[in-house]
């Protein structure tokens, strides 16, 4: 080797070092969620949540309404987010009192023109308080439903791909969960559909709206699809893609936001969800507060999510409580969990 060959590469390494040294120091300088923070801002807003709970309002200031209420609620029984709620404080080991579970069964509204949405809610949150989804008793009655037989036998083809993931997350809580006879679709089928609706910049929308940037629905998504497990080689090509073009929707300080006219808010309920998502993927879950997904990035979103928790509990900007305090929950739940490697919704 002569001496110009030898300078070269010694030139080269030099240069390899230095790169590898700037990317260490700044995945190393990124913000990250102390446990003792994690630990404090947690403990404010799952007491936040446990009272709203205890008096069943969606807030405990300004405008609220009731979390259940057949009356309100007539499709339903429960205000929009209520499965998130009830998910993030199951998952942050809150036990549910009788008369808890009781304003659930008072309140629940099954139909026999319940849509897959509405079902799947409710087999989330009927698992969430310790009920038995496949033998679920409304109060009163001494007969129970099944209500994931009901999901399963439900047409999910006119539901948006955020309602789609969810059914796909609520039919695969527990192992004990059967696909019945007559089923509408699989957790297969399922998840071969919402693949189809990827959109080419590889995220996905609720009303699938080509060059459209949408968190929320790409995160619920990435969700549905981890927990349906599939070992399709289109579904894991596609879980991948999503991930990356979820990766670049991170914002510098580690939120992530809702895209309106190409301008891009961040918001509580943007970030967790895509907590839940990256927690809920074994080689994703590194994200969440350790290492920075992209570029620029100067904080990561456990840090970003629990900046928007107010001194009250509350979560700030939030359109509602209910959303905001039950999805924080849940996000950290999620986070918790995937550092046991397990999931926040495996509920048996």
């Amino acid at each position: 080797m002569n001496k110009l060959t030898k300078s070269i590469l010694a030139s080269v390494s030099a240069v390899l070092m230095t790169v590898t040294l700037t990317t260490s120091v700044g995945a190393a300088s990124i913000h990250k969620a102390g446990s003792a923070t994690i630990h404090r801002r947690t403990a404010l807003t799952y007491s936040y949540a446990k009272k709203m709970l205890k008096e069943n309002k969606t807030g405990l200031s300004g405008k609220t309404s009731s979390i259940f209420s057949h009356k309100l609620y007539s499709e339903t029984g429960a205000a929009s987010g209520y499965s998130d709620f009830l998910l993030g404080l199951k998952g942050n080991h809150y036990k549910f009192t009788t008369s808890e579970k009781n304003l659930l069964r008072k309140n629940l509204v099954i139909k026999n023109s319940s849509t897959a949405a509405t079902l799947a809610n409710a087999v989330m949150a009927v698992q969430a308080m310790g009920l038995n989804a496949q033998n679920y008793k409304a109060y009163g009655h001494k007969t129970g439903i099944n209500l994931v037989s009901r999901l399963y036998r439900t047409s999910v083809s006119n539901q948006t791909a955020s309602s789609q993931a969810e059914t796909l997350i609520a039919v695969s809580m527990s192992s004990k969960f059967k696909q019945p006879s007559h089923a509408k679709f699989s957790k297969a089928s399922l998840s071969y559909r919402l693949v189809k609706v990827q959109l080419k910049n590889h995220g996905w929308t609720y009303n699938n709206a080509q060059g459209a940037k949408d968190a929320d629905t790409t995160s619920m998504v990435l969700t549905g699809l981890s927990r349906g497990k599939s070992s399709a080689s289109s579904i894991e090509s596609s879980i991948q893609k999503g991930q990356q073009f979820l990766y670049s929707l991170a914002q510098s300080n580690g939120a992530f936001g809702y895209t309106f006219n190409g301008k891009t808010t961040p918001n509580a309920n943007s970030t967790a969800e895509a907590i839940i998502a990256l927690s809920n993927n074994s080689t994703t879950k590194k994200y969440v507060n350790v290492s920075p997904m992209r570029s620029g990035q100067k904080a990561t979103p456990l840090y970003a999510v629990l900046t928007y928790v107010n001194k009250t509990g509350s979560i700030k900007n939030a359109t509602s409580q209910l959303y905001g305090v039950g999805q924080v929950n849940l996000a950290v739940a999620a986070y918790k969990a995937a550092l046991k490697g397990q999931s926040v919704y495996n509920i048996n």
